[in-house]
């Protein structure tokens, strides 16, 4: 995408009425006014909350958004030129209950209350295979932490990859942490009784990928 491309979708951004840019600022000092209070501000409901973490382009955000009308969706990513398409769509069909925070995943726990979060959702995270660059995976235990602080007491975490690398990562890392696992599988278009919001909903590239016979693999589990 060419520069001019993207500060034209950044000004974009700015004019749409479902984006959110805190600065770094008015997160880590812990004055950001939404905090605490997205269902109130934003969505004018008590619905369950749901974000999706490294949103990308935010088709995944806005399909779970259409699928369930009474659950409130963000879609978080610290690009957002990507995420423009996502938030345009939302805003030409008219689609109330999903909205765009521009964000690192990092300061997640600034950005929502605790106990807030009813679901979350990492959609083919870079796995982040070499060793140096552990600290940015997003199921490590860092991040679980964080989740776990805005998560509520039952709040479940899913997590849905073509990187056999990354499920296997994780899948022992809540093992050896005493996690609690609901559900795995390492090939979940290839399995019976796949649950339906993981198999009905694809991202262009998931797309891609099944057309390459790559095996996606989900998670869903409960961060203790």
């Amino acid at each position: 995408m060419g520069s001019k491309n993207k500060l034209k979708r950044f000004r974009e951004n700015e004019t749409f009425s479902n984006v959110y840019q805190p600065t770094r600022d008015q997160l880590v000092n812990e004055d950001y006014d939404n905090k605490g209070k997205w269902n109130e501000k934003v969505f004018k409901n008590e619905n369950p909350l749901v974000l999706e973490l490294g949103c990308g382009k935010g088709e995944y955000s806005v399909a779970l958004a259409k699928k369930y009308p009474n659950k409130n969706f963000i879609g978080i990513d610290i690009k957002g030129a990507r995420f423009w398409r996502g938030a345009k769509t939302a805003i030409e069909e008219n689609i109330p209950n999903v909205a765009f925070l521009r964000t690192q995943i990092e300061l997640i726990d600034h950005a929502f209350g605790k106990n807030e979060v009813d679901e979350i959702w990492i959609t083919f995270p870079d796995p982040q295979i070499k060793y140096k660059r552990t600290k940015h995976r997003m199921t490590n235990a860092e991040f679980l932490a964080r989740y776990k602080i805005i998560l509520k007491e039952d709040g479940v975490v899913n997590l849905k990859t073509d990187s056999e690398f990354m499920h296997g990562y994780t899948l022992g890392l809540l093992h050896g942490a005493g996690h609690e696992v609901l559900y795995a599988n390492h090939n979940v278009y290839k399995q019976e009784g796949s649950p339906e919001e993981v198999t009905s909903i694809q991202t262009f590239y998931e797309s891609q990928y099944l057309e390459q016979n790559k095996a996606i693999t989900y998670i869903r589990f409960k961060i203790k």
